[in-house]
């Protein structure tokens, strides 16, 4: 009975373990992964105060820890103290008093989900904490974004962030997950001001990726790059009308290309800003045969922002490569190994410089 109850509880719980997800687990296999967690949670559970935290096999994140006044606990300023398991990676708070006495502690994070059916996770550190009334209830919200790196799979050594906000409440914090999930879903994750441009101010970046025709996005908010608006006509796709453009979130601008037909659907789109936090510039776009089979493909040349290891803000150049195909579009992952865009690049230059890659000798 007790396994038993251990087993709903890991599959009912926001910050756990996916019990369900854990594809075809052998019976020692999960019951191997019952004992980890429940291990877990017990050296969690003996956490009373903040010098409990080495002896039961955490660590605190003492660059982040922070007094603060939270309302729900009194009218004395108060300590928040993230800790870090060091087996499994997991991340949770702690809110302790002036002396470290435990007052609310939590490992229900989005951060803790990163790998479904796992106790290990990628989380690295926490990248960012801000305290705001985010819901505009007079108490103060905690905003979180951690650092992830994941250790295997296709993004293995790829560094992301995940993004969570916990709503203060009557002496204490709650998640509402589904606010969490869009966060980092549709990539509104990169700081606390795209955080609060989401939840207080109710900007969304979720159109850029649900969107089905020019219309809809427009009518949210996008924002189209004239310069690089005009119609192709593509071999396998038929006559399109290029259209790149934004969405400011805080001070960020989410850049995406669309393909839309003559009655105004979006056919293709494209994120040539990858895990870049913001578009900085836009050099350049062009559509020409660039691999040499006869049919249009896309270049795009920008400059994109992102925050550097003590939050200052650094800027690559970058190019993203489109090759047109019989279904749609494939995007490169030959020529940029070969090649590092610096500032100092033209949409012409590299145009050349891709074509010799795939064997051209002459321009045409």
């Amino acid at each position: 009975m007790k396994k038993m109850g251990l087993l709903l509880a890991l599959t009912a719980c926001a910050c756990s373990i996916s019990i369900l997800s854990a594809k075809a687990a052998a019976p020692e296999d999960l019951g191997q992964l019952l004992q980890q967690y429940e291990d877990y949670q017990e050296r969690f559970a003996a956490i009373e105060y903040a010098e409990d935290v080495p002896e039961q096999g955490f660590y605190a994140i003492e660059d982040q820890s922070f007094p603060v006044l939270l309302e729900s606990f009194g009218e004395e300023e108060v300590v928040f103290l993230p800790i870090m398991d060091n087996r499994y990676r997991r991340m949770a708070l702690l809110i302790t008093d002036s002396s470290g006495k435990v007052l609310y502690k939590t490992n229900q994070l989005e951060t803790n989900n990163s790998y479904l059916g796992e106790m290990k996770q990628p989380t690295r550190g926490l990248a960012a904490v801000s305290f705001l009334d985010v819901n505009e209830d007079g108490q103060t919200d905690i905003i979180l974004i951690t650092n992830c790196v994941n250790d295997t799979g296709d993004y293995a050594g790829k560094a992301y962030k995940v993004g969570d906000v916990l709503f203060q409440h009557e002496g204490g914090f709650y998640r509402d997950w589904r606010i969490s999930d869009k966060i980092n879903r549709f990539s509104m994750n990169k700081s606390a001001g795209m955080i609060i441009s989401y939840v207080r101010d109710g900007n969304s970046a979720e159109v850029l990726y649900t969107a089905t025709t020019l219309d809809e996005l427009l009518k949210q908010g996008f924002q189209v790059i004239k310069e690089q608006n005009y119609y192709r006509t593509f071999e396998k796709q038929g006559r399109l009308q290029i259209v790149p453009g934004i969405i400011r979130m805080g001070h960020y601008d989410i850049f995406m290309i669309y393909l839309v037909n003559e009655q105004g659907s979006i056919v293709w789109s494209f994120q040539p800003m990858g895990d870049y936090d913001s578009l900085y510039a836009l050099k350049g776009m062009t559509c020409r045969d660039l691999d040499g089979d006869g049919m249009k493909d896309i270049l795009v040349l920008g400059r994109y922002s992102y925050s550097g290891a003590d939050g200052e803000q650094l800027i690559d150049t970058r190019c993203g490569i489109y090759y047109q195909r019989t279904d749609g579009f494939e995007t490169d992952t030959e020529f940029e190994k070969t090649y590092q865009c610096t500032e100092e690049d033209t949409v012409e230059g590299l145009t050349q410089l891709i074509r010799e890659y795939w064997g051209w000798t002459v321009e045409e």
